[in-house]
C-alpha cells in the first residue's frame, strides 16, 4: 500500500512539473493595449508573451489566426487573417497582414506558438480590437451639436497668459446636458457608441453613466485634431424605449474668465458628436447619430473651470433627463455647429479614479469650518456625503500645504480654485466634481446654511479620489535602505499625479505638458508603468505643435504662447527627438518612429538655422540648479552648454534614426554635422590645462560624458572632475531639472553608484531625503522644498531610473530594443544590504533580487521567454562563482565583475569571496 502511494505521489509531482514547464502564450496586445476600442491603424501590431519555467526557452515559429466572428476563431478559422506558421520569433509588433479591416468592426484573435526545445503551445486565449472610425464618412452623417453656438469674437485661440483682457468680463458659459430617445424591437447583437464631447464629457445610457473614465476625452490640440472615445454598450439596451444622456464640461476647450486660470481662452461652447451603432442577430444594423433631433438643456453644473474649481446646484437637477419617458417640452433644439476637422481614437489608456483617501485627522477652525488632512499630496478631486436643507451649500478649498492658522494655502498653486456644493434637500446627497481637479492633500470645508436659524449642514463622508491615467503598473522596487524606499514613493507620486492625457508638470497651477520631463523622466516612469500609448500621444501632440519652421514649442498642446525665453528652448523641443527614440528602444516602436521622422528631421534643421558656429545659446539650461540664488534658471551652468550638448544628443540620435528608417543620405549629413559641433563645443568648452567643462559643474561634466563629447583620452580626467567637484560640495548635489539625469547616468556607467549612495542617502542638504524631512509626500518643484513653488512636481525623479537600472541592475545592452537583450548589473554600494524589483517588459516580467552578506553575494533573477541577458556579477578572480548550485566553469572576470550569459528562466547566483 506503502508502495502504491508513493508511486502515485511521484506520478503527480512528474505530471505537475510537466505541467510547470508546459509552453503557453498569454498577455496578448493590439497597439500596446488589451481587447482595445477605437484602433485607426488598418494594420495594426499585435504582441505576446511566452511564458514557460524552463530555461533557455526562444520562440522560432507562431501562428496567428483573425476573425469577424468569436465562434468562427473558436473553431480556429481565421475568416480576416491566417498567417499559417511563420519562422520568426517575433512576439511583439507583429504587423496585421491580413483582409481589409472595417470601420468600427470587432475582431477577434489568437495566437500559438513554437520554441526552441521543439514544444508547440496550444492556442491562447482569444482576445478582441475594434476598429475605429478612421475617416469621416464613418460617421454616418453625425453632426457637431451644442445647446449655444459661440461669436467669433470670442473665441480665443491660443487662450492667452493670465487672465486676460477685463474687457472680456466673466465669461461664465452654460454646461449643457442632451438627451436623445430611440426604441429597439430587434434582438440586440453588439452595440457601441463612439463619442467625441469637448471639452469634456460624461455619457449615459438609461440613466446610468457608460464607462469609468474621468475627463474624457484626452487633451489635444482642438484646431487640429480631438480624440473620440468607444464604449461598448450592449448590456444596456434594453427592449422598447431607450435615451441617450451626456453632460459636457469645459476642460481646456473653453476656460471662463473666472477664479484663477493659468490661462483665458475659449476654442468655441462645448459641444459634442455622436455615433452608437446597433447590431442585431438578424444581421441588419441601425445608427443613432447626433443631429438636429436632439434636445438641450442646462445643467446643474453652473461653473467649470479646469483650473479654477466647480460649483453644482443640486436643486438645478433634472430627475430622470437621461432616462426613456423624460417629459423634455421644456428643452430647446440643439444648435448643429462646426468642431475639429479631425476626429482620433484614444492611443493612451484613459483616467480614472485610482485611489481613495479618507481624513487622517480633522481640525474645527471656526463654527462652520473644517480642514481635513488626507495624508497624502496627489491629484484629485473630494468626494463628499452631506446631508442638510435645500440651498444649504458646501465650498470646499484644496491645498497641497496649510497655513499656520490651519487654512488652505493655494499661494503656489493657484488661488482661488474651490469646488461649491449647493444642496436639494433631500435625505443624504453624495457628489463630486466631474470635469475639474487639483493637486491637494488638504480640504478646507466652510459649511453655510441657506437659513441662518436652522442647523448647519451635516458633512457625513469626505474623501479624495486620487485621478491618473490608468497605465498599467509594471514596476516594484524595494531595498534595505529605508529613505531610498521612502523616496522611491515620494517620486513615484509626482509620476502618478502628473500622468495624465499628457504629462504634466503639476496637477494643479499649470496642468501643461512641459516637454523635457518626457524625455528626462520618461526612463523612470516606464521602469513603473505602461507609457508606450501616452509616449505616442504625447510624440503627436509634438507633431501638431510643431511651427511652419520647425519650432517645437516648450509645451505640447500649445494651449498658450510663453514669451521667450519660456516659448521654446533646445531642451525642451527636443523631446520631439529623444522621445520617440527612446520609446523605440523601450517598446520597438518603429512604426511611431517612421510616423514622427519628418517631425524630428524638421526640428533639427530648425535647431541648426539657430547656432552660431554650431553652437546654441538660447533657453531656458538648467533649469531649478542648485547655485547661490533662489532656483530658478540656470545658475551654476553657462548658457550654451546644455542646448549644445542636447543639440549634438539629438544629432547622434538622428544618424540612428535615419540608418534604421534606411535613409543613408540623411544618416551621412547628421553624422558630419555631429562632428562639427562636438567640435565647436569642446573648442569652447573644455578647459584643456583643468580638463573640465567651462566652470566643472557637475552639468557641464555629466552631459559631456554621457553625450560622448569627451574625446577619450580625457574622460579619464573629466570623471575626476565631476567626481571632485561633487566631493567638494560634501557630496552635495547642484545640478538641476535638466542635469541631474546626466549626473546620475555619467556617475553610474564610470562605476560609482557608490558616489551616488552618498549623495542621495542624507536629508541634511537640499535633495530628496531633505524634501521628505520637511514634511514632503510627492516629489516637490525645488530640491529645497521651498513653499511657495509646486510641492508635487514632476520633473526632478531621476533617482528612480538608478533605483531599477543602477541599485538593482536591470537594463537593456546596447543596440538592443524592447529588452531582447537584458544586463543584469547590480550594484551594492553603501550600507544596502538587499534590493529588489521587478519589471514587465514588452517581452514578460525581469525580476531581480540580491542580498549580501560578510563572505557572500546572492543573487536571484528571472528573465522573460524569447529573451537573454548578461549577468554582470561583482566578484573578483580569486572568488568562487555558483549557479543554480553548481560552479561556474570558465568564468570571464573584468573590472570586479563575473560575466556570465544566460537564456530565459530563474536562475540563482552565488558569489563566494
Amino acid at each position: 500500500m506503502q508502495r502504491l502511494l508513493y508511486s502515485v505521489i511521484l506520478l503527480l509531482l512528474v505530471m505537475l512539473k510537466g505541467f510547470s514547464q508546459q509552453l503557453t502564450v498569454a498577455n496578448l496586445r493590439c497597439e500596446y493595449r488589451k481587447d482595445p476600442s477605437g484602433v485607426d491603424n488598418l494594420k495594426p501590431h499585435l504582441s505576446w508573451e511566452l511564458q514557460r519555467d524552463e530555461q533557455n526557452i526562444l520562440q522560432t515559429a507562431y501562428r496567428v489566426l483573425v476573425a469577424d466572428d468569436s465562434l468562427l476563431l473558436m473553431k480556429n478559422i481565421g475568416n480576416a487573417w491566417d498567417s499559417k506558421k511563420i519562422a520568426s520569433g517575433s512576439s511583439i509588433q507583429v504587423q496585421y497582414k491580413g483582409k481589409v479591416l472595417r470601420p468600427a468592426k470587432k475582431y477577434f484573435w489568437k495566437v500559438m506558438i513554437w520554441d526552441n526545445k521543439k514544444q508547440v503551445s496550444g492556442w491562447s486565449n482569444m482576445a478582441t480590437w475594434q476598429m475605429g472610425l478612421l475617416k469621416k464618412a464613418d460617421w454616418k452623417n453625425a453632426q457637431w451639436i451644442a445647446c449655444e453656438e459661440i461669436n467669433d469674437t470670442d473665441i480665443i485661440v491660443p487662450h492667452a497668459h493670465g487672465n486676460g483682457k477685463k474687457a472680456w468680463g466673466t465669461r461664465r458659459n452654460v454646461l449643457p446636458i442632451f438627451r436623445k430617445e430611440f426604441s429597439i424591437d430587434k434582438k440586440v447583437k453588439s452595440a457601441t457608441a463612439f463619442v467625441c464631447g469637448l471639452g469634456h464629457f460624461e455619457m449615459y445610457i438609461n440613466g446610468k453613466k457608460i464607462g469609468n473614465h474621468f475627463l474624457d476625452p484626452g487633451w489635444t490640440n482642438y484646431t487640429k485634431h480631438a480624440q473620440y472615445v468607444s464604449f461598448d454598450i450592449t448590456g444596456e439596451i434594453q427592449q422598447g424605449n431607450n435615451a441617450i444622456g451626456v453632460m459636457l464640461g469645459n476642460g481646456f476647450y473653453y476656460i471662463p474668465g473666472q477664479r484663477y486660470r493659468k490661462m483665458t481662452g475659449a476654442y468655441g461652447l462645448p459641444k459634442m458628436i455622436i455615433r452608437t451603432i446597433i447590431e442585431y442577430t438578424d444581421g441588419s444594423s441601425s445608427d443613432i447619430v447626433s443631429d438636429e433631433n436632439w434636445k438641450a438643456s442646462s445643467s446643474p453644473i453652473i461653473f467649470s473651470s479646469i483650473f479654477g474649481g466647480e460649483d453644482y446646484d443640486a436643486s438645478l437637477e433634472q430627475d430622470g433627463w437621461n432616462k426613456p419617458g423624460f417629459n423634455d417640452g421644456q428643452w430647446k433644439k440643439v444648435v448643429i455647429t462646426t468642431g475639429p476637422s479631425t476626429l482620433d481614437g484614444p492611443v493612451a489608456e484613459p483616467l480614472k479614479i485610482m485611489q481613495r483617501f479618507t481624513p487622517v485627522t480633522q481640525t474645527q477652525l471656526t463654527a462652520n469650518t473644517w480642514t481635513y488632512d488626507l495624508g497624502q499630496n496627489f491629484s484629485g478631486i473630494p468626494s463628499i456625503t452631506i446631508k442638510g436643507n435645500k440651498g444649504d451649500t458646501i465650498r470646499i478649498i484644496p491645498a497641497e500645504l496649510i497655513n499656520k492658522d490651519g487654512t488652505a494655502n493655494q499661494k503656489a498653486t493657484g488661488s482661488p480654485s474651490y469646488y461649491t456644493y449647493i444642496l436639494k434637500g433631500v435625505s443624504d446627497e453624495h457628489w463630486h466634481p466631474r470635469f475639474s481637479y487639483y493637486g491637494f492633500r488638504y480640504l478646507q470645508v466652510q459649511l453655510i446654511s441657506a437659513d441662518t436659524t436652522k442647523p448647519l449642514p451635516v458633512v457625513k463622508n469626505i474623501e479624495g479620489l486620487h485621478i491618473r491615467n490608468a497605465a498599467n503598473t509594471v514596476g516594484a522596487f524595494n531595498c534595505s535602505n529605508d529613505l531610498f524606499n521612502k523616496t522611491n514613493i515620494l517620486i513615484d507620486w509626482a509620476i502618478k499625479s502628473n500622468t495624465m492625457s499628457v504629462f504634466t508638470d503639476c496637477p494643479h497651477r499649470e496642468k501643461l505638458g512641459w516637454l523635457e520631463q518626457t524625455h528626462l523622466m520618461g526612463a523612470s516612469v516606464q521602469y513603473n508603468y505602461d507609457i508606450a500609448g501616452v509616449c505616442r500621444k504625447v510624440i503627436r501632440d509634438m507633431m501638431q505643435a510643431q511651427y511652419p519652421d520647425g519650432k517645437i514649442p516648450e509645451i505640447a498642446p500649445e494651449f498658450t504662447k510663453f514669451t521667450p525665453p519660456f516659448d521654446e528652448s533646445p531642451e525642451w523641443g527636443s523631446a520631439a527627438i529623444i522621445l520617440p527614440w527612446y520609446n523605440y528602444q523601450w517598446y520597438g516602436d518603429k512604426q511611431t518612429l517612421a510616423e514622427a521622422y519628418e517631425m524630428m528631421k524638421s526640428y533639427l534643421m530648425y535647431l541648426k538655422s539657430k547656432t552660431k558656429d554650431n553652437i546654441l545659446s538660447h533657453g531656458l539650461g538648467d533649469w531649478f540648479d542648485i547655485g547661490p540664488n533662489k532656483s530658478g534658471f540656470a545658475q551654476m551652468t553657462k548658457m550654451g552648454i546644455t542646448a549644445t550638448a542636447t543639440f549634438y544628443y539629438d544629432l547622434t540620435i538622428m544618424t540612428s534614426v535615419a540608418k534604421l528608417l534606411n535613409k543613408p543620405a540623411d544618416a551621412k549629413i547628421y553624422q558630419q554635422l555631429a562632428s562639427r559641433v562636438k567640435h565647436s563645443f569642446n573648442t569652447k568648452f573644455f578647459d584643456q590645462q583643468k580638463k573640465q567643462y567651462d566652470s566643472a559643474s557637475q552639468t557641464a561634466n555629466a552631459m559631456a560624458l554621457y553625450m560622448n563629447l569627451v574625446e577619450p583620452k580625457n574622460k579619464q580626467a573629466v570623471i575626476n572632475a565631476l567626481i571632485n567637484d561633487i566631493r567638494s560640495r560634501n557630496d552635495a548635489l547642484t545640478a538641476g531639472d535638466i542635469g541631474y539625469r546626466y549626473v546620475l547616468r555619467a556617475l553610474e556607467e564610470a562605476g560609482r553608484s557608490d558616489l551616488i549612495f552618498d549623495m542621495n542617502s542624507r536629508d541634511d542638504v537640499p535633495g530628496y531625503g531633505f524634501q521628505l524631512k520637511h514634511g514632503a509626500t510627492a516629489l516637490t518643484e525645488s530640491w529645497q522644498a521651498y513653499e511657495s513653488v509646486s510641492n508635487n512636481h514632476f520633473m526632478l525623479g531621476h533617482l528612480m531610473e538608478w533605483f531599477y537600472a543602477g541599485l538593482v541592475g536591470i537594463k537593456q545592452s546596447a543596440g538592443s530594443v524592447a529588452y531582447k537583450e537584458i544586463v543584469i548589473k547590480p550594484e551594492p554600494v553603501g550600507n544596502i544590504m538587499n534590493a529588489q524589483a521587478s519589471y514587465r517588459s514588452a517581452y514578460g516580467l525581469i525580476k531581480v533580487s540580491w542580498e549580501k552578506k560578510e563572505s557572500r553575494f546572492e543573487l536571484d533573477i528571472d528573465i522573460p521567454a524569447n529573451t537573454s541577458a548578461v549577468v554582470y556579477l561583482p566578484a573578483q578572480k580569486t572568488s568562487s562563482v555558483m549557479k543554480d548550485g553548481k560552479p561556474v566553469v570558465n568564468a570571464s572576470f573584468t573590472n570586479g565583475r563575473s560575466i556570465i550569459k544566460i537564456g530565459s528562466g530563474k536562475y540563482n547566483f552565488t558569489v563566494y569571496n
